[in-house]
């Protein structure tokens, strides 16, 4: 498991906010939304699309077409949102060694971490990724 996130799940969390929260299921032009998050509009389609291969968010395409929230974004948890932007937190890793602690030779940190580790995945499964407040413009 890293302990670092991307830019990108960051994004990721503030177009949810901004399309789920703040526009109340409006279709929102990609260049709109990539001014509101301080982005370009060429990497803004590497943000959404784990936002609507998961269902939370529906890209229209065409003129007249833009980002929407679906009704299921405002209950995604921060675990999903990450997971959907940075895949697996659990990876098998081990902290230590980058590979899996055989079950015979754990590394000195495997029960702490790993109790760490539940903690945290624990939080991050009850914290809504849509809070309801708007995410500040930068600008």
């Amino acid at each position: 498991m890293r302990l670092e996130l991307s830019n990108k799940t960051d994004l990721a969390k503030r177009a949810l906010m901004y399309l789920a929260a703040g526009n109340r299921g409006e279709t929102l032009k990609g260049a709109v939304l990539a001014e509101q998050l301080d982005t370009t509009t060429h990497y803004l389609p590497q943000v959404m699309k784990p936002l609507i291969s998961s269902g939370w968010v529906v890209s229209e395409p065409g003129p007249t077409g833009g980002y929407r929230a679906t009704e299921g974004a405002t209950a995604v948890t921060m675990f999903e949102l990450i997971e959907a932007v940075e895949g697996p937190i659990i990876d098998g890793q081990c902290v230590l060694k980058g590979a899996a602690c055989p079950a015979t030779e754990q590394c000195a940190l495997h029960e702490a971490w790993s109790g760490a580790r539940d903690a945290l995945i624990d939080v991050l499964r009850k914290t809504q990724a849509v809070d309801g407040v708007l995410p500040a413009q930068s600008g």
